[in-house]
């Protein structure tokens, strides 16, 4: 199956909030990096869809958009959009952009990363500044101790 094609699949998968069939669009040793939860791997991403997404929120909504791929790597842009079930919950919808960067593996996701800009989403729904401060944190240590950010840190 092409990228396209299954990452369109993915995205459907989590909005019907089918976790089984999101981890189906993976290698059985898949990984999936999520900006919030973390790393998951095989039958850990059925478990992050099913006791993390769908503890945390509802009317998941994610459209993909210029998908592409070349030797092996899938890129595809993305607006995604949830109704947080959070205290915050009563602010709004968390909508946000983002690209998602798919090594695949014979046409199943083998690794899914995504560059995105959540703290947008966050504080759409009201989330608290020292809260968004915090996961902006998160997400700069993540960036900076990655190999292929070595030469960037001085």
């Amino acid at each position: 199956m092409s990228f396209s094609k299954r990452i369109q699949e993915m995205v459907a998968a989590v909005e019907r909030g089918n976790a089984t069939a999101v981890a189906a669009c993976f290698t059985p040793d898949g990984i999936y990096h999520d900006v919030f939860y973390g790393d998951f791997q095989g039958d850990g991403i059925a478990d992050m869809i099913a006791n993390y997404f769908y503890r945390d929120a509802t009317d998941f909504r994610w459209d993909i958009h210029d998908a592409v791929e070349q030797a092996g790597v899938g890129y595809a842009r993305y607006v995604f959009s949830y109704q947080p079930k959070t205290t915050y919950a009563a602010q709004g919808r968390a909508i946000f952009e983002g690209v998602a960067i798919c090594q695949m593996q014979d046409g199943l996701i083998a690794d899914y990363r995504e560059v995105a800009n959540a703290a947008v989403g966050l504080q759409c729904t009201g989330f608290p500044p020292e809260r968004l401060a915090k996961f902006i944190g998160k997400q700069s240590t993540e960036l900076q101790t990655r190999p292929e950010s070595a030469r960037h840190i001085s």
